[in-house]
């Protein structure tokens, strides 16, 4: 019995020291794996902004007017939100992890495609591919970290440190960029990404489980060739608008494609035996406001920074490397919010921090209206770090309430709608801002535009009060 005893008490420290380091093993790979994730849509979401500050030097040496530049922006924005719902639909069924990978993949190769482009069209077409490779990116992220982690508190901290990343790397583009455009040239905003894509394939490989597949998803191909064709005629209406005037025939024309192609879109998505986007889903109030919310916001944010880069250059006549040290306020506010607005959401529910977040951009947006050629900095600051916050804390809680707005299983095509509106809201947002300060002086179609975006975002907060809950209900 003394020896039993014995032997009883020196396996228990064994086995304790196993279990810790277990659960040190578990907690490191569940670290790097969101890592990984993280790494993919920091991409996604920097080359989205980092662009910005660069159009003006890639105008000077590629050529090409406004319309042009709104088409290197949009050409990649357009892809991507077109081909968004393939790529959570694709997740689900073959695995998100293989999916992720595959857009990594594309991704990192595009960004180099992109940085040897040898005229404007070939730099348009690379930033097409890219677009391909996030759109099958980004559903997969948020749907591996669904995944991840089952409890709501845990998986609202995990999608703040996801969105605070990307918020990271959105709002330090203009920063980032405009140093590298000064010092290396234009074509190193391309070549920037490649390290960390490489490093997000060795640790996705490595340390990011595998999704069960769910071979029940549709892949509609009408479906998906009939919103391919709405958004770009859309797009193609919203930006040579500017230049040819909306009762030009092809934008007319555009426009009956879009109607009829939307139309038919609903229609065979209804009918489907097995859709690429279950209509269903829209029947929950907090999903269809959180997904038009997000279609709003991106609107907004992404058309003022598209506008403003170029203001700050073409009309102030800042610098590559000025402008982007211009928006340091905006991305520092942005940066450090998302991980206090996933706490907040965990603890009160997403409702309150989406309201702070829109009427903080709200109020940011109509300080920016008082700018001109002469105004003081001090104004900018304002509007940015106000601008800033919004961006931080809504997408966060924006986020949580489409996840738990839905069950585990239709995670993917779930974050793939709501990624989708925001980057139709994007693409929107570019062409339509850019069609104002095309038809009127620079300036002049600035102010319209930042009207529009103030009224658009105080009422996202009306819709977020009248139909997001306060707190959501778990679906396991």
């Amino acid at each position: 019995m003394a020896n039993k005893a014995q032997h009883g008490t020196k396996e228990e420290p064994f086995m304790s020291a196993a279990v810790r380091n277990h659960a040190i093993k578990a907690k490191l790979g569940r670290a790097l794996s969101l890592t990984a994730l993280c790494l993919g849509y920091f991409m996604v979401l920097l080359d989205t902004t980092i662009l910005n500050v660069a159009l003006p030097t890639i105008e000077h040496k590629m050529g090409g007017a406004l319309h042009g530049l709104q088409w290197v922006v949009n050409g990649y924005a357009l892809v991507f939100a077109s081909l968004l719902l393939s790529g959570g639909v694709l997740g689900d069924r073959l695995g998100a992890k293989r999916v992720y990978l595959a857009g990594l993949a594309v991704f990192t190769i595009a960004s180099l495609l992109c940085g040897l482009a040898p005229t404007l069209d070939v730099l348009i077409t690379a930033r097409v591919i890219q677009g391909f490779g996030a759109a099958m990116m980004v559903p997969g992220s948020l749907s591996l970290i669904r995944q991840a982690y089952s409890d709501p508190q845990d998986r609202a901290r995990a999608v703040g440190i996801w969105a605070g990343v990307a918020a990271i790397g959105f709002a330090s583009g203009p920063l980032i960029g405009g140093y590298l455009v000064e010092i290396l040239g234009w074509r190193s905003i391309f070549f920037i990404n490649i390290p960390p894509g490489i490093l997000a394939v060795a640790l996705t490989r490595r340390f990011v489980p595998k999704m069960v597949p769910n071979r029940q998803q549709g892949f509609n191909l009408g479906g998906q060739i009939l919103a391919i064709v709405a958004l770009c005629a859309l797009t193609y209406a919203l930006i040579e608008s500017g230049r040819s005037g909306w009762g030009a025939p092809p934008i007319i024309v555009a426009l009956l494609i879009f109607v009829v192609a939307a139309a038919l879109f609903i229609v065979v998505e209804y009918w489907s035996y097995s859709p690429m986007l279950p209509l269903q889903l829209f029947a929950k109030p907090s999903f269809s406001v959180a997904n038009t919310v997000g279609l709003f916001f991106s609107f907004g944010l992404y058309g003022q920074i598209f506008i403003l880069s170029l203001f700050l250059q073409n009309v102030r006549g800042y610098s590559a490397t000025a402008a982007g040290l211009a928006f340091l306020p905006l991305s520092v506010a942005s940066a450090v919010t998302p991980p206090l607005s996933g706490w907040l959401t965990g603890r009160i529910g997403p409702q309150l921090p989406m309201i702070i977040g829109l009427a903080s951009s709200g109020v940011g947006v109509l300080v920016l209206v008082s700018i001109g050629t002469s105004t003081s900095y001090t104004i900018l600051v304002i509007g940015f770090v106000l601008l800033g916050i919004g961006a931080g804390v809504t997408v966060p809680a924006m986020t949580a309430t489409i996840l738990w707005s839905v069950p585990k299983e239709q995670s993917g095509i779930a974050s793939a709608v709501l990624n989708s509106s925001r980057q139709v809201g994007g693409v929107l947002g570019v062409a339509l801002l850019g069609s104002l300060v095309s038809q009127h002086s620079f300036t002049t179609g600035m102010y319209i535009g930042q009207i529009i975006v103030a009224v658009i975002f105080l009422f996202s907060c009306i819709l977020t009060f009248l139909y997001v809950p306060r707190r959501m209900l778990h679906h396991s």
